[in-house]
């Protein structure tokens, strides 16, 4: 009975510094978007143009930046192609994958359909002060309410969105 409690001490030790950890690197890269009213108005890979503001309105947006050669984005892409197609509010803006022809097929090739904006040059993300891929940010009425990079579960991402969409409920309240 005392080993179990030892390592119960030592793993609720161990996941207190790995949150811990965790916590710092997301302060250390959190992305800085521009303020609501300069949000940029994006083209889709599909040629519509959408409104950052605008989908994040009614309720969040994530936005996935991420790379067709970032190996974390091979385990991170199909989990936010799973929340897109249970009905997510997903934006995703590939960073220096090519062009739109050569983005298509690879996307095609892996199932991938959520709506992508190409960053083919960077200069969106650079624009963001995005320094890692993958990153994730929520958006919640044009607001940067949350943002984490590297891997995350699904969970992980599902629990940001709801936590953001609450704040939106408690705001209406007010």
């Amino acid at each position: 009975m005392i080993k179990w409690r030892k390592w119960a001490r030592e793993l609720a030790i161990f996941v207190v510094v790995l949150a811990a950890f965790s916590w710092g690197m997301d302060q250390w890269r959190k992305p800085t978007p521009p303020e609501i009213m300069h949000l940029p108005d994006v083209t889709l890979i599909s040629g519509q143009t959408v409104s950052l503001a605008e989908l994040s309105a009614d309720k969040p947006l994530l936005i996935y930046f991420w790379a067709t050669w970032c190996g974390v984005c091979k385990l991170t892409s199909p989990m936010v192609e799973g929340l897109h197609s249970d009905g997510m509010n997903v934006l995703s803006v590939a960073i220096r994958s090519g062009d739109n022809e050569r983005l298509m097929r690879g996307m095609t090739a892996k199932g991938i359909t959520f709506p992508v904006v190409n960053d083919e040059l960077g200069r969106l993300s650079a624009e963001w002060n995005i320094s890692a891929t993958p990153t994730f940010v929520i958006l919640e009425q044009g607001k940067m309410v949350s943002s984490t990079s590297g891997w995350s579960s699904a969970w992980g991402v599902q629990f940001r969105m709801w936590w953001a969409d609450a704040r939106i409920f408690s705001n209406l309240a007010d």
